[in-house]
């Protein structure tokens, strides 16, 4: 039985286990939050909104972070009420007390602000680079797919693009390698449409709770699933920096559980850029 585990009842875990329980991805969910009692009311909530989906994913709340004992996935999102998303050492401390009870899960950092968790986990406390990623830069690469598809005048789903950088509002696409309806992007889109994509990226940071669980939900699919995809994450690369572990954001494919980060595809001028990003995180 696949089980998907998801810590956090606030605005960003509800999306992320509202969209997992409506596209089936596990046929057990589990919401984790310190107010247990709104952990369960959600889980519920989620349940009975199944008559309308169609779907009869069995989802349950509590306030035991045992639960993620056993899961494949795990999802870190926020906390019901204005804590909010667990960052800082609250985050780091968490997330090594979740790793502590379930070494082999995936664990999905799914908010904006917890960009420097993988690279803490594993840079102090040894946790493996393969089993840690924050999902947030994928949720704007989401965003970003659907302004360009306005550009172009095409479907969403005829655009592949990816992001890559730092974080946050250092994150940027990789023209380069992005294609609309199997043409390359920059061959498509005139120089001022590509020029107002650029400047809106940054202002698009950080995502809504919304977008971040979709996109939280969208990696643990493609971990759950095994169904190919090429999302952009927060992961943490040793070849980033001269061999210095650090957090970056690229491509990256999951397989069997593991994140496997992808060398984009980056002109130059964007090669610079990239590279002068992660050293600026140093």
């Amino acid at each position: 039985m696949s089980s998907l585990v998801v810590v956090g009842a606030g605005p960003i875990g509800a999306a992320a286990a509202q969209q997992a329980a409506a596209t089936a991805l596990a046929t057990r969910i589990v919401l984790v939050d310190p107010a247990a009692d709104v952990a369960r009311g959600l889980a519920l909530d989620i349940c009975q909104s199944g008559a309308v989906t169609g779907t009869s994913t069995l989802v349950e709340g509590t306030g035991d972070t045992g639960a993620v004992v056993g899961a494949r996935v795990v999802v870190v999102a926020d906390r019901y009420g204005a804590a909010g998303e667990w960052r800082g050492d609250d985050g780091l401390a968490m997330v090594a007390s979740l790793r502590a009870l379930n070494p082999r899960a995936l664990v999905i950092c799914a908010g904006a602000a917890q960009d420097t968790i993988p690279e803490r986990m594993v840079l102090e406390r040894g946790a493996d680079a393969a089993r840690i990623a924050g999902s947030a830069p994928e949720a704007l690469r989401a965003a970003l797919v659907a302004l360009t598809a306005l550009e172009a005048g095409t479907a969403p789903e005829d655009v592949a693009l990816t992001l890559v950088g730092r974080h946050g509002r250092d994150l940027f696409v990789a023209w380069e390698g992005a294609s609309i309806g199997g043409a390359r992007a920059t061959e498509v889109l005139m120089p001022p449409a590509l020029t107002r994509l650029e400047r809106q990226t940054p202002l698009l940071w950080p995502p809504g709770p919304l977008s971040l669980g979709a996109a939280a939900a969208r990696v643990a699919r493609l971990a759950l699933t095994r169904a190919p995809g090429r999302p952009s994450l927060f992961v943490v690369a040793p070849e980033s920096a001269g061999g210095a572990p650090r957090s970056v954001t690229v491509p990256a494919e999951i397989v069997e559980g593991e994140v496997r980060p992808l060398r984009p595809t980056l002109a130059p001028r964007e090669r610079v850029r990239f590279e002068s990003a992660a050293r600026a995180g140093a």
